[in-house]
């Protein structure tokens, strides 16, 4: 499934996406603030490609007119998430490289993917996460109404061998329609 936002294409990942996603995911300041290991090679971004991201929902984001892949988002539903959800639920994950930041790309893509959660896929809640040091992350997710939760502490990050601190976030179908409305 493909779907469009004014400035991007959210749509399945490919192994012809492996040099973009190499690109920005060996950057030290993409992955560790979002949970995972800077990219170590091509292969090892090949590698990911077919394996995290060959998922139903997940989608590689493409800067319209570029064909340039940038970044990543998706929805980790039920056991798929790396949250104790329903499968009526589902976890919001992204990411985005640094050149892109700050230009209200992660809420465009977030919003789009929101729309299609609940409308199409009839989830009740969405969830999103962002570990204590990633405001940016707080940002994008208020932006997109999400809105605290709870907050766990010293949480194993088994993507990094690591315990921190998590904020977790959730807007409910039912505040969605409720904000879409206003």
């Amino acid at each position: 499934m493909t779907l469009e936002t004014d400035r991007l294409t959210l749509r399945p990942w490919n192994v012809a996406d492996t040099t973009d996603l190499y690109e920005y995911a060996r950057d030290p300041r993409v992955g560790p603030i979002a949970g995972w290991p800077v990219h170590t090679s091509v292969e090892h971004s090949a590698h990911i490609i077919r394996t995290v991201f060959n998922q139903p929902e997940v989608y590689a984001m493409e800067l319209k007119g570029s064909q340039r892949v940038i970044g990543c988002v998706g929805i980790l539903i039920g056991s798929d998430s790396n949250f104790q959800i329903s499968d009526q639920e589902g976890e919001i994950a992204y990411w985005i490289g640094v050149p892109y930041w700050g230009q209200g790309l992660v809420p465009e893509a977030v919003r789009t993917v929101m729309r299609h959660a609940f409308h199409t896929l009839e989830l009740q809640a969405l969830w999103c996460g962002y570990f204590a040091d990633n405001t940016q992350s707080q940002v994008a997710q208020a932006k997109c109404g999400f809105r605290h939760h709870h907050t766990e502490e010293n949480k194993y990050n088994p993507f990094l061998e690591d315990y921190r601190t998590e904020h977790i976030s959730r807007i409910t179908r039912e505040e969605w329609m409720c904000e879409k409305a206003t």
